[in-house]
């Protein structure tokens, strides 16, 4: 899961780096980007003379990255710019590091909204001229926002002529979804209010009757050592899996037992005495 919000900073910052390492989650999306988008950007860019994305919750931007090279290499003599919407600082800055190491996009101009999605909404709003693009990213993030729907509608009509808005998230019956909507009240508490899969996204673009694509992305990591009280490895990933800075110090036993024993049993399948947890991810392709 990933970010628009200040909690990626500090501990939890740590935590999601270790995640990030563990799951194999960028590899997984990088591999998607690879299948889906080099037809899907020759049909946006056809007969374009310039080319507009916008990232929404891009976080360190490795995948940004990987989009606006695949981007330029299909069309190397269009100009590109790009906007970033991001709440953490620490991360725009890394981001802004990887730029920098990558010769090919000095040429695209980026301009930097250091900010959570409601805030760019509402100064998009604000000044009235618009800004449109050609391609639309939210990866991760969609848990952060207030209002999926009003989010969904906003970022749609931002989409000039065959544009596509890209919305990657956590499947519906994932592990990261049963767990969530289980113990909804216990984690539904900091950054995410209302948690959301594939599921709530896909409701919401039929209910606004829009044409999307759906394509999932499997995914699932080892979580044995999380069944070990006394590995710290474990501990961190349970923090980061339930937006916690400390698992075992912010849940009562009885909820932290409950939480292992649905993460074993619902959420994960077991191979030669290791438990994977089910982390699939769907990524939709919703059209202008």
């Amino acid at each position: 899961m990933a970010t628009d919000h200040s909690c990626y900073e500090g501990t939890y910052a740590n935590c999601f780096q270790f995640y990030l390492e563990k799951s194999g989650e960028h590899a997984v999306i990088s591999q998607c980007v690879k299948n889906t988008l080099p037809g899907e950007f020759q049909r946006i860019g056809a007969g374009k003379s310039s080319l507009d994305v916008l990232g929404v919750g891009s976080g360190g931007g490795e995948m940004d990255v990987q989009m606006l090279s695949l981007l330029q290499s299909t069309f190397p003599a269009v100009p590109i710019t790009a906007d970033i919407v991001e709440g953490s600082s620490n991360l725009i800055d890394k981001f802004k590091a990887l730029v920098a190491k990558t010769a090919d996009l000095q040429k695209i101009p980026v301009s930097w909204h250091i900010m959570a999605s409601e805030e760019y909404v509402k100064q998009v709003k604000a000044k009235g001229d618009m800004k449109m693009f050609d391609f639309i990213h939210m990866i991760q993030m969609i848990y952060y926002v207030d209002n999926l729907s009003e989010t969904i509608k906003f970022y749609h009509s931002l989409l000039k002529k065959n544009g596509t808005l890209m919305i990657i998230v956590e499947s519906a019956n994932s592990g990261w979804d049963i767990l969530w909507k289980t113990f909804r009240k216990d984690l539904c508490v900091d950054g995410i209010k209302e948690y959301r899969s594939s599921g709530e996204v896909i409701a919401c673009l039929k209910s606004q009757g829009l044409k999307y694509e759906e394509h999932s992305v499997p995914n699932s990591y080892d979580i044995t050592e999380c069944f070990d009280p006394s590995s710290v490895n474990g501990e961190r990933l349970l923090s980061f899996m339930t937006g916690k800075d400390h698992f075992y110090e912010s849940f009562t036993p009885e909820t932290r037992a409950g939480m292992l024993e649905l993460l074993r049993s619902k959420c994960s399948t077991e191979k030669e005495g290791k438990v994977f947890f089910n982390s699939n991810l769907s990524c939709i392709l919703v059209h202008a």
